[in-house]
């Protein structure tokens, strides 16, 4: 069975909750009275959890538009179905904001999905078979768990799942079907292929009109893509740091790097053409990532280029 997910109704009133806190600023009974609702049933905890978590991923402040959003939802009870109100929320984003924020709609397709991570957050969860499952920055699964299989789809983003030892475990991406088997594997869904590394145990690869079967060992780097499954032999950042909230990378291009620091922030980050192949080593905290950014003057030669908060560049210091 797949995970609940909250009615119409629920969702309704969670936002209508949450236009009443904002109108009213920090009114204790009122905020007393949103606990009560919010205690009443577990979907209307769930309801609240996925309107806030919506919220705080638009970032009102940054987002011209978005309060309206939550505002039209709450008085268009038609609006409240799932993928109308993502079209909205979406059209909302891009009408009010500059064109980098596209990336940033993942989170609002997140709303939809029973778990996900917003930016630069990282989660476990228990899955309904004792598995593991720990999301990293923006990513979203949906579960099928029913009496034939025991399934996680993968819509976007990069998950570590530990396998109950009794049980495989698969895992849908874009470009193949993943069976886990006693151990623990990461698998990214890059823009153009999924990216698997096991750290034990092993993994079976299932693709269409594939002969035979291909095993991910542990140890192995694999890349799936249109043309087929590939071992990766080296690699140029630790695939499953991430979940001690690390960037470990060893020679990896300077435009690699901010590319994987990107997905962890909000905004444009980038660099001039001339220092995107300078290379990187080192081991990095994601906790703070414009803390991360202003170290790099200090092991490269270049400099931070900052129109704001939203929008950095890295350029030479020549």
């Amino acid at each position: 069975m797949s995970a609940a997910r909250p009615d119409a109704k629920a969702v309704k009133q969670a936002i209508q909750w949450m236009l009443r806190l904002r109108e009213g600023g920090h009114d204790p009974a009122l905020q007393q009275q949103c606990a009560q609702w919010r205690s009443v049933h577990h979907e209307h905890e769930q309801a609240w959890q996925r309107v806030t978590h919506l919220h705080q991923e638009l970032d009102l402040r940054a987002i011209p538009g978005a309060g309206l959003a939550l505002q039209t939802l709450e008085t268009s009870q038609q609006r409240l179905h799932r993928r109308q109100a993502l079209k909205l929320l979406g059209g909302v984003a891009m009408a009010g904001s500059a064109s980098w924020l596209a990336k940033d709609l993942d989170a609002v397709s997140a709303w939809a999905s029973d778990y996900a991570t917003g930016t630069g957050e990282r989660r476990i969860f228990t899955l309904p078979d004792g598995s593991l499952m720990q999301l990293n920055t923006r990513s979203a699964v949906d579960l099928v768990f029913n009496d034939q299989q025991r399934l996680v789809r993968l819509q976007h983003g990069e998950l570590m799942v530990t396998c109950n030892p009794r049980l495989p475990l698969l895992v849908q991406t874009r470009d193949a079907l993943l069976e886990g088997f006693e151990g623990r594997f990461v698998a990214y869904q890059d823009s153009d292929c999924t990216r698997v590394s096991v750290s034990h145990g092993k993994v079976a690869i299932h693709r269409p009109g594939m002969g035979q079967l291909q095993w991910i060992e542990s140890g192995q780097n694999w890349r799936l893509d249109a043309q087929g499954a590939h071992r990766v032999a080296h690699m140029d950042m630790d695939a499953m740091a991430w979940t001690e909230g690390l960037i470990v990378t060893q020679n990896m291009r300077l435009s690699d790097f901010l590319t994987q620091v990107s997905r962890y922030r909000h905004g444009y980050l980038g660099c001039s053409n001339e220092i995107a192949d300078l290379r990187l080593s080192g081991v990095f905290r994601l906790e703070d990532p414009e803390q991360l950014l202003r170290l790099l003057p200090q092991t490269l030669p270049v400099r931070l280029r900052q129109r704001t908060r939203w929008w950095v560049r890295v350029e030479s210091i020549a």
